[in-house]
């Protein structure tokens, strides 16, 4: 009865669990792994030592991701070109909570990843879940005074490289639909006049799909690029999507899922642009992913 009941504390907290590894990660796939390594460790609890479940839970599953990702720290280090978290396509439901929407937004997973892994633990755990300091402190293996030196470090982090707004739906689903008609009709002047001047834009292929090698900013070179070699090629058709938690753009060639186009949007124009490509990361834009806080 006592493994029967953890396994069903497990199952109702699985998607929080996730979302936990997966912001931790940016990757999907390794949030899985992490998940697997958490029910293994669980399952070899004594459970009737366990007051609150859902804590225990949060902590194995924060150190796990923990080790996971200092590990992909090092992977990161080879990867070929740039590297993007892995697009989850989400329900309906993560976009009504406003802030988890904005933490696994794409802009705001790619400050994450200038954190130290400590840090964007003790970050998620506290500025997304509201885990509390000394639950934080017992996860991350640091006492709660050095906790709240880490989270208003990287909260100071966060801050000052995140969007200073969050926008509406709406707003996105307007810049993209913009988007969307100017690279369709091939209308250079209606791309320049979307995209902030500074705009950046990133593409992963992994190595493995052709991608930029390197950031590309500014209005005239991204939109000149967009509309003078990414997107002339035929057989292309784009549709809006929501990408984690966000509205986004999907591209499919010859009906195939080829890129998932996430954008940032300040002042309402587009202030960064991120493709992904690479095939090894758009396994779950093949059916809607499931996010708890």
């Amino acid at each position: 009865m006592a493994m029967e009941a953890a396994t069903e504390s497990f199952v109702s907290h699985r998607n929080l669990l996730f979302t936990i590894a997966y912001e931790m990660l940016g990757s999907a796939a390794d949030a899985e792994d992490v998940l697997q390594e958490t029910w293994l460790r669980w399952a070899g609890v004594d459970h009737g030592t366990v007051d609150n479940h859902r804590a225990y839970l949060v902590r194995i599953v924060t150190r796990q991701a923990l080790g996971r990702l200092r590990t992909l720290g090092r992977r990161k280090e080879s990867y070929v070109g740039s590297w993007l978290p892995e697009p989850l396509l989400t329900t309906p439901d993560v976009a009504e909570d406003v802030e988890l929407a904005d933490s696994v937004s794409m802009a705001v997973m790619l400050v994450l990843e200038t954190l130290t892994p400590t840090e964007r633990a003790v970050f998620v755990l506290r500025e997304v879940f509201d885990v509390d300091y000394d639950e934080i402190a017992t996860a991350v293996g640091k006492n709660p005074a050095a906790v709240r030196q880490i989270a208003h470090r990287a909260r100071s982090h966060v801050a000052a490289r995140r969007p200073r707004e969050v926008v509406t739906q709406a707003a996105s689903r307007e810049a993209l639909a913009a988007f969307r008609r100017a690279t369709e009709t091939g209308d250079l002047q209606a791309l320049l006049d979307l995209l902030a001047p500074d705009v950046v834009f990133l593409g992963d292929g992994g190595g493995v799909k052709q991608a930029v090698p390197r950031p590309v900013v500014g209005a005239s070179k991204v939109a000149r690029m967009l509309l003078g070699g990414l997107l002339k090629v035929s057989g292309w058709e784009m549709e809006p999507a929501q990408v984690n938690g966000c509205p986004a753009l999907v591209v499919r060639f010859g009906g195939e899922l080829d890129t998932v186009i996430a954008v940032r949007v300040e002042n309402g124009r587009i202030s960064g642009l991120y493709a992904v490509r690479n095939p090894a990361k758009l396994s779950h834009m093949t059916e809607e992913t499931t996010l708890r806080r």
